[in-house]
């Protein structure tokens, strides 16, 4: 076991209360770390520190910049096992996702490294004689992250890398349940990088505190962005807060992802897909593949063939390199998971597979015969849990998709590329994927829902637009004639 300290204005500090919280091994249930609780007095600090950094390190030249992006690239690589390590003790999550968050961690430093000097303006003409326009960005300010459990590593570093490679400055705010892999253990890279003090933060906030530290990033007029990755329900709690004080957010927030199979689809090729998108770490991720449409004509041999691939999945231990589902992140998710599965059975659903648990571990369920009264119909299911949806056509298939709240990310499985791309510019998601899983992510490319998923986008040259200021600047180079 490890104690951790915050990470402000480049010390490791405690919390103001001097308080501090165990951070449990969800496999285990031991503890795996000691980790200050921060609270709102730390969110304060954190944010003056990230204030006065501000101006110096909107001024660092790109190279400098770009410099720092790519050594932390190379911490990264060069640390793989110890931080592979520690995302599988404290997340439980099994070797597949282990080893994408990490080289997934490393492409998107050394994007955002190359994206710095991708920061321009133009040149506009003016109808006043003797006038020129303009237009240039510069830094926000001060962004707050805050990231959530399923994909600590990597969708925390998302939530601050591409806002510091444009020049601002940083406070991560880490779930509870994962503050280390979620953001302090980040601190350590970037540090042992050399990065300037108050250009990256860290507050691990307690149980019960989250609130009131989320309340200071949105309240703080010094904070100017605020990136969220999270539920829906929290997500709209804090744009409504953060409409209040004209404070822009990027959200990326639950998805109810669609698998859509179509009757012209490589079978094979769909469900090594779909099991791929949705057991990897148990289902927790918010695009993984989360309902199965499939037409009906091949409903049959896409479901024989799935539920096999399903049966055969190693559960367990994490630990080991071979195990693909292991736990659950803790108790709470398991007993709504549960339900849902208990509530689709009682409803009619037949279980193919699955349905029960072995601690925290859920076995890998395939669920057909669903209808729309069952709750793995119309809620988001975060565990490794595949409910399989028989469409007449294509358009039902369009209509069932679009059926949700939600619009994250999307599959599409079909050998006629035209249908596909039909298909795919109707689909309602941020992110659609003809001929793969939904599960699939790119730091070069937007990243971003719609809908109840949310708004904006946290990567790609996307991301410049959110964390950037758009400013006119006008220069009359000769005496203007007014109208008085």
């Amino acid at each position: 076991m490890k104690d951790y300290r915050m990470y402000i204005d480049g010390q490791w500090v405690d919390a103001a209360s001097k308080n501090t919280f165990a951070d449990l091994n969800p496999y285990t249930g031991e503890v795996f770390a000691m980790v200050a609780a921060g609270g709102k007095a730390d969110a304060a600090r954190a944010i003056e520190a990230a204030s006065r950094a501000f101006p110096s390190w909107a001024k660092t030249g790109p190279a400098e910049r770009r410099a720092y992006l790519l050594k932390a690239a190379a911490i990264v690589d060069r640390r793989k096992d110890e931080i592979m390590g520690i995302i599988n003790e404290e997340t439980g999550a099994a070797f597949p996702i282990s080893i994408i968050q990490v080289m997934a961690a490393i492409t998107m430093l050394q994007v955002a490294a190359g994206q710095i000097t991708s920061v321009s303006g133009e040149m506009l003409p003016s109808d006043f004689p003797g006038a020129a326009n303009f237009i240039t960005r510069q830094p926000a300010g001060v962004v707050a992250g805050i990231s959530p459990w399923n994909a600590p590593f990597i969708l925390s570093i998302r939530s601050v890398v591409f806002p510091m490679a444009y020049g601002n400055t940083t406070i991560a705010k880490p779930s509870q349940e994962t503050p280390v892999s979620g953001g302090l253990l980040f601190a350590e890279i970037l540090e042992e990088a050399g990065f300037p003090k108050g250009v990256y933060n860290v507050i691990s906030n307690g149980p019960g505190l989250s609130g009131e530290v989320g309340d200071e990033f949105i309240i703080n007029p010094k904070v100017r962005r605020i990136s969220f990755t999270g539920s829906t329900e929290v997500g709209r709690q804090i744009a409504e807060k953060a409409g209040k004080h004209l404070k822009r957010v990027t959200l990326e927030l639950g998805g109810s992802d669609p698998f859509i199979v179509l009757k012209d689809a490589d079978i094979d090729a769909a469900v090594n897909a779909g099991v791929f998108g949705r057991y990897i770490h148990q289902g927790q991720i918010c695009m993984s593949s989360k309902r199965f449409l499939v037409e009906k004509e091949v409903a049959g041999e896409f479901t024989a063939k799935f539920t096999e691939r399903a049966k055969r999945l190693k559960i367990g231990d994490p630990r080991k390199q071979d195990t693909v589902i292991g736990p659950l992140i803790n108790k709470h998710q398991l007993e709504l998971l549960q339900g849902q599965v208990d509530d689709a059975v009682k409803k009619g659903a037949k279980l193919l597979c699955g349905g029960k648990a072995d601690g925290l571990c859920f076995y890998p369920t395939v669920l057909s015969k669903i209808n729309r009264t069952m709750r793995v119909y119309n809620e988001e299911t975060c565990g490794p849990v595949a409910p399989i949806i028989e469409v007449e056509d294509e358009k039902e298939a369009l209509l069932v998709a679009n059926g949700t709240p939600y619009g994250l990310s999307a599959g599409i499985f079909t050998r006629d590329m035209q249908k596909g791309m039909e298909l795919a510019e109707q689909i309602e998601a941020g992110m659609v994927h003809i001929n793969d899983a939904s599960f699939l992510d790119e730091p070069h490319c937007p990243f971003g829902g719609m809908k109840d998923s949310g708004y904006g986008k946290s990567s790609g040259m996307a991301a410049m637009e959110e964390y950037t200021e758009l400013r006119w600047i006008s220069y009359q180079k000769t005496p203007k004639q007014y109208l008085f």
